[in-house]
């Protein structure tokens, strides 16, 4: 929990505050942008809950901030809070998909996600190996897959392989972060794996960085793409790109060809928008790219 003692001098008053262990992931403000606000090097509360929705809101940045810089003066709706992760975003007749919470400082404050399906359920990159997700991993059905997008996002795959029995894949490019992975995808070419899932590998970012495409509407989409909140645009982060930012050019053209409603990002904002929106703003970013 969050020392009152180092809250920061930007944190308007009241009950919610950050305090200086912040990293600033913006994982609290994508939670909660009407109460966390970036200043400087660090997240600050700019305007206190005033509805049961954005207290809500602030508490579930709480719980995800993978720093636990974040503190309240009243704790007594935390558990209820807790309750909710993982948080569903949406179901369909074969799976639901939730947003993790818990992000793990070992990832940066990295987004992670749990696919419930009929024939098996994923984990999309990694959260903090907590005892409250492994209970609610455990009531969903436990996990068959751990799928790594690249190598910053490993964070505590391992526990819940182990934990689980799942089986981890990860591209032999970003192999060295989590060596014992089990299934490696060797080469550049996409490959669909059970049913409704496609494995497509998009360098850039990192050398061995790889989307999964579900049901041809969820892009899990890790470090390489992501939605701007301010901007209202899709964005990839040339500033973070590790390895080629032209192979993640080339990488972001070649997914012009499938088709996907909602983006689920590692880091930045998730969204959920028309196929021919993103398909329109797809083809936006590569042109802003390729004359970045």
């Amino acid at each position: 929990m969050a020392d009152p003692g180092k809250a920061l001098p930007a944190n308007i008053s009241g009950n919610f505050f950050v305090d200086s262990t912040c990293i600033d992931c913006d994982t609290c403000r994508q939670l909660a942008p009407t109460t966390f606000v970036e200043k400087g090097n660090y997240s600050a509360v700019f305007h206190q809950p005033e509805s049961a929705i954005e207290e809500s809101a602030a508490l579930r940045a709480l719980l995800c901030c993978p720093t636990a810089s974040i503190g309240t003066r009243d704790h007594s709706n935390v558990k209820e809070a807790m309750a909710e992760f993982p948080l569903l975003l949406d179901s369909g007749p074969a799976q639901e998909v939730f947003y993790c919470g818990f992000n793990s400082p070992k990832s940066y404050g990295a987004n992670s996600y749990f696919v419930k399906r009929t024939d098996g359920n994923w984990l999309i990159d990694s959260p903090r190996y907590t005892s409250h997700l492994v209970s609610q991993f455990e009531r969903l059905g436990g996990i068959k897959y751990i799928f790594l997008t690249h190598r910053d996002d490993v964070a505590d795959a391992r526990e819940f392989s182990e934990k689980f029995g799942a089986r981890t894949i990860i591209h032999r490019g970003d192999m060295s972060a989590a060596p014992e992975c089990d299934i490696i995808i060797d080469d550049g070419s996409a490959r669909d794996f059970e049913s409704s899932i496609k494995i497509i590998p998009t360098p850039g970012h990192t050398q061995g960085h790889m989307v999964l495409l579900l049901d041809d509407k969820y892009l899990f989409t890790g470090d390489h793409l992501a939605y701007d909140r301010e901007s209202k645009e899709l964005v990839a982060f040339r500033s973070v790109c590790w390895f080629s930012w032209k192979e993640q050019t080339k990488s972001m053209e070649n997914l012009l060809q499938y088709n996907f409603e909602w983006i689920l990002p590692g880091h930045g904002d998730r969204v959920h928008l028309p196929k021919e929106t993103i398909a329109n703003e797809m083809a936006n970013l590569v042109s802003r790219m390729k004359t970045n």
